[in-house]
This record gives structure tokens, sequence and C-alpha cells, in this order.
């Protein structure tokens, strides 16, 4: 029988080295990384990218996993599985932080909203389930766009929509902070869609660490962050365990 492809065996460890880092890497960091030479890298890298496996920022040349791979590695998780193996951990989420819990998934260009859970008391809310939210302009939608489970590309053709004056409409602006995300593992909206509301968000990974998608915290700005305006640490901390528990749960490994 036939042994092993080189070629296919270091493209799978490509894929693997993007899927379990929190940033792109650039052909250097590939390279030393899986002990390659660099023009082996760039080659298996440039035919990836030529099948949409992976994508390279135009501003600083690095990597990240593509859409299209992420479209498959999500394909064995519907929304209706994503939902119900987040539900115990977002209700427990929702009482423990005393916020409002929404789960976000890419659709078409937007994130629809899959789950939602009340902010456990007695004020007047409303349903978001089945919402779509913009993707720049929201705390769910920007993790998605940070972890590339959503393409960034159309939604700069099409252009930032402002929704309030703190929206981001410059593609520079949008750009540092989806790096800030990639840094930091969450992400955050503070009246950038609403006046008055703010939300944080982090991500939801399956096999493999690939992104399938966000859960997040909303509610006035007055309770989700400081007087700095600034999201409460302690609310970013039950978010991020909550994250990691689902990720866990959808056999995220590394979580």
């Amino acid at each position: 029988m036939a042994g092993p492809v080189q070629s296919i065996e270091r493209a799978a460890a490509i894929l693997r080295l993007l899927a379990g880092g929190p940033r792109r890497l650039g052909l250097g960091e590939v390279a030393s990384s899986l002990g390659l030479a660099k023009g082996t890298a760039h080659g298996i890298l440039r035919t990836l990218q030529h099948v949409d496996f992976v994508e390279q920022d135009a501003a600083t040349g690095k990597y990240q996993l593509g859409a299209a791979l992420l479209h498959l590695g999500t394909s064995y998780l519907d929304v209706n599985e994503l939902r119900s193996r987040s539900i115990n951990w977002a209700d427990a989420l929702a009482a423990r932080s005393g916020e409002a819990v929404r789960l976000g998934t890419p659709l078409e260009g937007q994130v629809l909203v899959v789950h939602h859970v009340f902010r456990p008391d007695d004020t007047l809310q409303t349903l978001d389930v089945g919402a779509l939210l913009p993707l720049h302009a929201s705390s769910l939608g920007k993790v998605l766009l940070a972890y590339g489970s959503a393409p960034t590309g159309p939604l700069l053709e099409a252009g930032l929509e402002a929704y309030t004056r703190h929206t981001l409409v410059l593609p520079e602006d949008l750009s540092r902070a989806l790096g800030e995300i990639r840094e930091f593992g969450w992400g955050a909206e503070v009246q950038e869609m609403v006046m008055g509301e703010a939300g944080i968000a982090a991500p939801i990974r399956g096999h493999g660490g690939l992104v399938v998608g966000a859960i997040g915290l909303s509610g006035p700005i007055e309770r989700i962050c400081d007087t700095k305006v600034r999201p409460q640490p302690a609310l970013i901390t039950l978010l991020r365990e909550a994250a990691r528990a689902i990720s866990r749960d959808l056999g995220a490994s590394r979580w």
C-alpha cells in the first residue's frame, strides 16, 4: 500500500497550527513552528490560500484559517445542536451575572441569535431569538469576524453602516478592534448599535479549536461597564468561563 503523502501531512500540520492559536501567524512563525523551510511553507500556504482554506491579511501578510475550511469544520454542527449544548451554561451565566445572555452564529453576512436568556429580574424584555445583528456593530459579530467565522471582505466592500456615532465605520478601526479581540480572547460593543446599551462576547469553539459561534452578555451600559465605560472584569471572567465550558462540551480539547 502507498505510504502517506508528505505534502498533505504538512498542509494538515499548518492548518492545525493556525486553528490552535488565537492570532494570525506570519510565514516565518509557521515555518519555524513546524521545522519547514520558508519556501516549502510558503508554497503550501499559497496552495491552501488558493482553495480558500487559508486567508492572508493584506495589511500584515499574516495567515489565518479561511472561510471555506471553517464551513467544512462546522458542517457537523447545526444550530440546534449548538443551542442544545449551550442552554445549561447560558442559563447559569445569566443567573451568575444578572444579565441577559445571547448566543450567535454567522448567517449571510450577519449574526443570527439562536438562543436568548432574559436578564433574571422583573424588567420588560423582548425575545431576540431569530434576530439578525450587524457583524461590525455587535460584540457577537465582532468576535465571529475576529476568528474568521464570518468573512470581513464582503462587509468592507458593502461599507460599514453607522448605527450610532460610536459605530466603527473605518476599516482600520475595525481591523484594530478585531486584533484586540484575538489578543485578549473577548470583544465588546459600547453604544455601537444602540445608544445606552453595551455588550461583551467570547468565542465558542468546536473540534480542532475552530470558532463555531459566540456567547455574549448585553444590557444597559451602566450595568455592563464601569464608571470609565469599560466592560466590568467580573463579567468578562464569568463570560469566558461559560464560553470555555461550552467549547469543551463541543469537543474543543484545548479548552
